[in-house]
């Protein structure tokens, strides 16, 4: 009964198609309901000049549209054939008096009969689920929010003024090509920890979109750098500040991927269901399935089980798919995933695996890189210990924070029956904080380890560090730490305890690791002498030293030609120019908080600091602390000397 209901309403339609192709208000009745009496006049339109009353047969030669602005009553139907005009009126006229065309009739019918053939494909229509049918019909579903409640996309982003985000108008007057250019040359994480965080913020802020760009793209380019950068929370947040029914192809796109990040699979199913035609790829089709089965609709199941017996996608996403769908659907169904055959990782296949409960292979994970990591280290989804795998690398990144990286450590030291390294690591951290000073010290070493200098392993070594921060500042400065000083006050600058830190500057001596750390980090702009830093020469590290003279000079504390020689001394020339250096000298110059960030993200791309220069270095904390940014440069300069 169905099909014949649907196959009568699409033969019925073959005039509706074809008049609109044809593009002009004819009768909606089908041939041969014309001859009767003619309709009675439509009820009278608001509109000052009223269309000319219908004859009920056309006359041999059409007559000169009236001369009238307004509207015609009957609206107009979008179609492409139709001859444009100028102003409504030229559109009302234009459709009135256009001719009918011989083939329209033919083509409405054809494309009656391609809807027809393409139901035919479907096993049957009971199968078919509500996006089909409406794909098929034309339809689109309805977006209801009143225009009043509807949000502008003039200024989109997360932290206003009064939650630490930069200024709405800073972008307004950047040209957007130049905007675009720069986010979308963020590729992949930053050597700085403090660089990440100043990024996100910059990114996050309410701002105001750039100057011949629309503000829906601007969303997007933003969303999109901050999933490259690991922030999967911050980026579905800010698709969730744009209305759905405005998302464009990118939004959509970078929304997809936020909400598979964050594990919420049916979080997107309100832009699946009203963009649901944009796309047609089969992960992407598996979750209109879902999406339709969590509304109730027994065809979404249906839907999955087609695309897995056609091979429309591969069976591990839809037997995920199905595995998901079953479980928190109205459809109860249990499902059994092998992953001896997957060999291949990806967003859509984590996300639903750990949703479900499921484990996906160690060796799979790994193999992914650093992203599953992160996902890893917010998902509530996986279990503690894997989240405090991945907790490491998010908090050495700069995507979480030192209290919350505290946080987590309590949550498994609470769990009593846990066991392993994370378990391990719980004890000694809270020895770090209750035991007597010389106990603290030596668990705070002992969840430091020993330091590396690249690679994942200094990524652990920055890490541990992170969780230490709060810790190492609840220790009194004493001479018999001194040793230790110069890594308790890197672990506590890594959470910006800088006042912390500074209660240290009475036990570190001149030319120290400390003292290097305490001369960047230190809110006062207090001039260094050459003295001391060439003192700090023979103890630090060549490149330490290089970094410690850029710093110092980035941020104003040696006079121009005191670090113009030192520079010379050590290899590179703080004069040298480049388009960068000259667009972020620019920029800070005008005060440019956000483009200022932007663009010192683009010079501090890579994997560990060894992709740093001195000269990058220089610029970027001159830069930071010209705009404004003084606490984010400094924090940045005493970072590179830490784990240069």
């Amino acid at each position: 009964m169905k099909t014949k209901a649907l196959i009568a309403l699409l033969l019925a339609s073959a005039p509706v198609l074809a008049l609109q192709a044809q593009g002009a208000p004819e009768s909606l009745l089908p041939p041969g309901f014309d001859d009767p009496a003619p309709a009675p006049a439509p009820r009278p339109s608001p509109a000052p000049a009223p269309r000319p009353a219908p004859t009920s047969r056309p006359a041999p030669t059409p007559a000169p549209a009236p001369a009238t602005t307004s509207r015609p009553v009957v609206q107009d139907i979008p179609d492409s054939t139709r001859s444009s005009g100028t102003g409504s009126g030229s559109r009302g006229a234009s459709s009135a008096n256009a001719t009918p065309s011989a083939s329209a009739p033919t083509s409405g019918i054809e494309r009656a009969r391609e809807i027809l053939r393409r139901i035919n494909e479907l096993d049957t229509l009971d199968s078919a689920d509500t996006d089909e049918i409406d794909e098929l019909l034309g339809l689109r579903p309805s977006f209801d929010i009143p225009p009043a409640a509807r949000r502008s996309t003039d200024e989109v982003g997360l932290l206003g003024p009064e939650e630490r985000g930069m200024a709405a108008s800073s972008l307004g007057n950047t040209a957007g090509l130049f905007v675009r250019n720069v986010l979308n040359g963020i590729e992949g994480p930053l050597v700085s920890r403090w660089g990440h965080i100043a990024l996100r913020r910059a990114l996050a802020s309410r701002l105001e979109t750039p100057s011949g760009m629309d503000g829906v793209e601007f969303a997007a380019l933003r969303t999109a750098a901050l999933l490259r950068l690991g922030e999967s929370t911050v980026a579905r947040a800010m698709v969730q500040q744009v209305d759905t029914a405005d998302y464009s192809p990118a939004l959509i796109a970078t929304a997809y991927d936020s909400y598979l990040a964050n594990g919420d699979i049916t979080g997107a199913c309100p832009m699946v269901r009203l963009h649901g035609a944009e796309r047609d790829d089969p992960q992407w089709n598996l979750l209109r399935g879902i999406c339709s089965t969590y509304s109730g609709e027994t065809s979404g199941m249906d839907r999955i089980e087609r695309m897995l017996r056609r091979e429309q996608a591969p069976a591990i996403d839809a037997l995920l798919a199905q595995k998901y769908a079953g479980a928190f659907g109205t459809e109860r169904r249990a499902v059994t995933v092998e992953w001896d055959d997957v060999d291949e990782l990806t967003p859509w296949r984590y996300a639903l695996a750990t949703a479900t409960g499921g484990t996906v292979p160690a060796a799979l994970v790994d193999a992914g890189g650093p992203r599953y990591a992160y996902y890893a280290a917010t998902s509530p989804n996986v279990g503690l210990g894997e989240r405090a795998k991945g907790a490491q690398r998010a908090a050495a990144a700069g995507i979480l924070s030192s209290a919350a990286l505290v946080d987590l450590y309590s949550q498994i030291y609470a769990q009593t029956d846990m066991e392993g390294d994370a378990a391990a690591q719980a004890n000694r951290l809270r020895t770090a904080y209750v035991g007597t000073p010389s106990q603290r010290l030596a668990a705070i070493r002992e969840i430091w380890g020993d330091r590396a200098t690249s690679g994942e392993a200094a990524a652990n070594y920055e890490s541990r560090q992170v969780l230490t921060a709060y810790a190492a500042a609840r220790l009194l400065p004493s001479e018999e730490f001194a040793e230790d000083a110069g890594p308790l006050i890197a672990s506590m600058l890594t959470a910006g305890l800088d006042r912390n830190a500074l209660r240290w500057a009475s036990v570190v001596p001149t030319g120290s690791q400390g003292w290097a750390l305490l001369s960047l980090a230190n809110p006062a702009s207090a001039e260094v002498s050459e003295g001391a830093v060439r003192d700090y020469m023979d103890v630090g590290s060549e490149r330490q030293a290089a970094f410690l003279v850029a710093g110092l000079a980035g941020l104003g504390r040696l006079d121009d030609g005191t670090s113009a020689e030192l520079a010379s001394d050590m290899g590179f020339d703080l004069a040298r120019r480049t388009r960068w250096t000259q667009a972020i000298s620019r920029s800070a110059q005008r005060r440019n908080q956000p483009l200022v960030t932007y663009l010192a993200a683009l010079g501090m791309q890579g994997s560990d600091w060894s992709k740093m220069t001195p000269l990058y270095l220089y610029h970027i904390v001159s830069a930071l602390n010209t705009a404004g940014l003084r606490a984010e440069a400094r924090m940045i300069a005493a970072e590179a000397v830490a784990r240069a």
